[in-house]
């Protein structure tokens, strides 16, 4: 499994160009890492990250485009934020994981969904 890390302003132009290759291409949105601890705000995130790449790197060719959300406070009831109101798609709760291809994002798992290695497994199994 290759991953990205992408900020807001280079989110489109980054997922566009890696649609265009047959690699499977999986979008994680989550809480950015607090630089006193450079683990996610979130606690639901800590749990699925593992977990999730886990079960990707069994995916041969897999890409992972990892998408911070910000900080807590950039993100908790924020309801304009960039990813909550993007033209494509809406980021509900974090974690989700979305699969993507050419025509935008497909099947998502969000928040607890992504923290199950039988869950994650069909989900990409599925793709």
């Amino acid at each position: 499994m290759r991953s990205i890390r992408v900020n807001i302003e280079d989110f489109d132009s980054t997922v566009k160009k890696e649609s265009e290759s047959s690699n499977p291409l999986f979008v994680l949105f989550f809480g950015t890492e607090k630089s006193e601890t450079n683990a996610s705000w979130c606690s639901d995130c800590v749990i699925a990250d593992p977990l999730i790449r886990k079960v990707l790197s069994s995916v041969p060719n897999a890409v992972l485009i990892e998408a911070p959300v910000g900080l807590r406070d950039e993100w908790k009831g924020n309801t304009t934020h960039p990813y909550r109101r993007h033209a494509q798609f809406d980021v509900p709760a974090i974690p989700t994981l979305y699969k993507w291809s050419l025509s935008g994002p497909g099947d998502r798992l969000v928040e607890e969904e992504c923290a199950s290695v039988e869950g994650l497994t069909a989900f990409v199994q599925s793709a």
